[in-house]
């Protein structure tokens, strides 16, 4: 799916991201991002199972964690890199703004992704995602993506029947161009 750049997406609980464009390396496409978040807001525990995240900070401080381990802190200057296959998450810490710039590699369909998910989040008004787009999103995109703060139980039984019933109601007519998931 091709997107024009800059690409701003913002949810209601206080993420903006911009992307900004896009570079060729070696490893493929890379999307580059100016982030931004409100005190405390930042998203779930999540995986990117087939790409690399990459952040540093511009001003504020971004309070980040990989499952398992303890909350760390970088502040301006400072870069933290998620590789693929890691979960985690990060927020803007000590009640601060957060702003920061970055990039994903390889792109994929990251953009569509976030953005889809970020609609999401707005039509229910809050951080869960509305339940038909969310359980659609976290199906049709399980072998790029994952939201590790939803049990299993969860995404493997209840999100594929609310996908049959969305479907079934006619619920995703707005995801008729979504990108085909990689395998």
């Amino acid at each position: 799916m091709q997107h024009t750049y800059p690409l701003t997406i913002e949810n209601c609980i206080g993420e903006k991201l911009t992307f900004t464009g896009i570079e060729k390396t070696s490893n493929g496409d890379r999307v580059l991002v100016k982030g931004s978040c409100k005190p405390g807001a930042g998203p779930a525990m999540h995986v990117h199972f087939l790409q690399d995240e990459c952040l540093s900070v511009v001003s504020g401080q971004m309070g980040y964690q990989v499952l398992g381990e303890e909350p760390k802190i970088a502040g301006p200057g400072e870069t933290v890199l998620f590789k693929r296959g890691t979960p985690h998450k990060f927020w803007a810490a000590n009640n601060q703004p957060l702003e920061a710039t970055g990039w994903i590699e390889p792109a994929n369909s990251v953009v569509y992704f976030l953005s889809a998910l970020y609609a999401a989040q707005n039509k229910s008004g809050n951080a869960q995602p509305e339940a038909f787009d969310g359980a659609y999103l976290v199906t049709r995109y399980k072998t790029e993506y994952d939201i590790k703060e939803v049990p299993t139980f969860v995404k493997r039984v209840i999100f594929p029947i609310i996908v049959l019933i969305g479907k079934i109601r006619g619920k995703y007519k707005h995801f008729a161009n979504a990108p085909e998931p990689l395998k």
